[in-house]
C-alpha cells in the first residue's frame, strides 16, 4: 500500500494518475494504428506519466513490447545506444525466456557483457565503454526491434537531446533505421520546444513529417480539485478547495510541482484534520529550503551578468521582454546585447526557457528562492 498517493517519481497506477483521459485515448489510438508520435511539452508536465499510463493499458499489454527509454543525460550515439540496449534487456527480463534470448542471439557486438545469473536471468554488464562501435550495436538492435515476435513501442524521453551529440547525421541515421523498422512504433518525447518543433516541422529535417505530433498543456484546475481531494478524503484529511487552487496558480498547472506540494501538505496533515493555504506557503518553503545548497552552488557557476539577469526575471513579471530597454533600465543590465548573450547562456544550461518570445526560470523552486534574494 502507498502512504502518500502523491507520486513525485515513477507510476503506480490508475489510481494515482491525474485525468489525461482524453491524451491516454489519443495517444493509444495513435500507436496502435501504426503512428509515430512527437509528444511535446515543457518539463514535468507529466510527458513520462502519461507514456507510462498508456503502457498500463491493457490494449497494449497484452500486444506490444513496451520500452522507455531516458536520454536526457546521452552526450554521444554510444550513450544513446547503451541506454537503448540496456532499457530493452532489462524489459524483456520480466517476459519469457525466448524473449530475451531472441535479443541476445541478434545483438553480437554487446553478448559478451551479457550474462546469466544462478537464477538464469540475463545481466547487463556492459560499460559505455564497451561499446566500440555504437553504428553497428544501434543497427543490431534495431534489427532486434524488426524481428522480436512481438511488435514493439519505444519511447525516447528527451529526444532532443540528439541534436547536441558530437557525431555527424545522428538524426538520419535514426530516422533510415526507423523508417526501416516495420515493427516498432516510437514515442519521442521532448521538453525543449523550439528544438523538438524545428527536428519535426522543418522541411530540411530528416524527421520532417515522420510522427504525428501531440502537445501536453496543463491538467485542468477542476480536475486536480477532484483527484486531490479525493486522496485526502480517502485518508481521513481534508484540504480545502482555496488550497488546491492556490496551489495549482502557484505553479501555472505544472504536474510534477503539484504532486510535490501535495505529497508535502498529505505528509504534514494529521488524520480528521484540514490544511489550507497557510499550509502551501509552509510546503513551499520546505521545498524551496530543501534545495538551497543546490541553488546557492548553482549560482556559484554563473558569471555576474547571469546571475543579474536570473534574478531580474524572478522579481519581474512573467511577459517582460528581457532585451527591452525600460526592463534593461529598470533592473540595471548593461546592453540588449549583453542580455541576449545572458539569456542564451541560462538557455543552454537548462536554467531558462521560452515560450513566443517570453522567457521564465524553468524550476519554480528556483523561482520562489530567488525572488527571496
Amino acid at each position: 500500500m502507498i502512504k502518500n498517493p502523491f507520486l513525485t517519481y515513477g507510476y503506480n497506477g490508475p489510481e494515482y494518475f491525474c485525468d489525461r483521459v482524453d491524451e491516454t485515448k489519443r495517444l493509444t489510438s495513435l500507436l496502435v494504428n501504426g503512428n509515430h508520435v512527437a509528444l511535446i511539452s515543457p518539463r514535468r508536465m507529466g510527458k513520462t506519466g502519461l507514456i507510462r499510463h498508456c503502457f498500463a493499458q491493457q490494449e497494449l499489454q497484452d500486444s506490444y513490447y513496451l520500452f522507455v527509454v531516458d536520454i536526457y543525460a546521452t552526450k554521444s550515439l554510444a550513450e544513446l545506444t547503451y541506454a537503448l540496449g540496456r532499457t530493452i534487456l532489462s524489459e524483456l527480463k520480466s517476459k519469457e525466456r525466448k524473449a530475451w534470448e531472441r535479443f541476445i542471439q541478434v545483438v553480437g557486438s554487446l553478448r559478451t557483457g551479457i550474462t546469466l545469473d544462478a537464477l538464469g536471468q540475463p545481466s547487463w554488464n556492459l560499460e559505455i565503454g564497451d561499446i566500440q562501435s555504437p553504428k553497428v550495436s544501434l543497427e543490431e538492435i534495431f534489427h532486434y526491434l524488426s524481428s522480436a515476435d512481438k511488435p514493439c513501442i519505444v519511447a525516447i524521453d528527451e529526444f532532443q537531446a540528439i541534436m547536441n551529440y558530437p557525431e555527424q547525421n545522428v538524426e538520419a541515421l535514426l530516422r533510415t533505421y526507423i523508417q526501416n523498422c516495420n515493427n516498432a512504433w516510437f514515442v519521442f518525447s521532448g521538453s525543449k520546444r523550439h528544438m523538438m518543433g524545428e527536428m519535426f516541422s522543418s522541411p530540411a529535417r530528416p524527421f520532417y513529417q515522420s510522427a504525428s505530433t501531440m502537445s501536453l498543456k496543463a491538467i485542468s484546475s477542476e480536475a486536480y480539485e477532484r483527484f486531490i481531494s479525493f486522496h485526502f478524503q480517502q485518508a481521513g484529511k481534508h484540504i480545502e478547495p482555496e488550497a488546491i487552487r492556490y496551489t495549482y496558480e502557484k505553479f501555472d498547472g505544472t504536474t510534477w510541482y503539484i504532486q510535490k506540494i501535495c505529497n508535502e501538505l498529505f505528509a504534514m496533515t494529521e488524520q480528521s484534520s484540514s490544511c489550507g493555504i497557510k499550509e502551501v506557503d509552509i510546503a513551499i518553503s520546505y521545498s524551496v529550503d530543501e534545495k538551497n545548497d543546490t541553488f546557492q552552488d548553482l549560482m556559484t557557476r554563473l558569471t555576474a551578468k547571469q546571475k543579474a539577469l536570473l534574478l531580474a526575471l524572478a522579481h519581474s513579471e512573467k511577459d517582460v521582454q528581457p532585451t527591452s530597454g525600460q526592463f534593461i533600465r529598470k533592473y540595471h543590465l548593461t546592453s540588449a546585447s549583453a542580455v541576449q548573450r545572458s539569456l542564451s547562456a541560462l538557455q543552454e544550461k537548462d536554467i531558462v526557457t521560452s515560450n513566443n518570445g517570453q522567457y521564465f526560470i524553468y524550476d519554480y523552486f528556483l523561482y520562489y528562492w530567488l525572488k527571496q534574494q
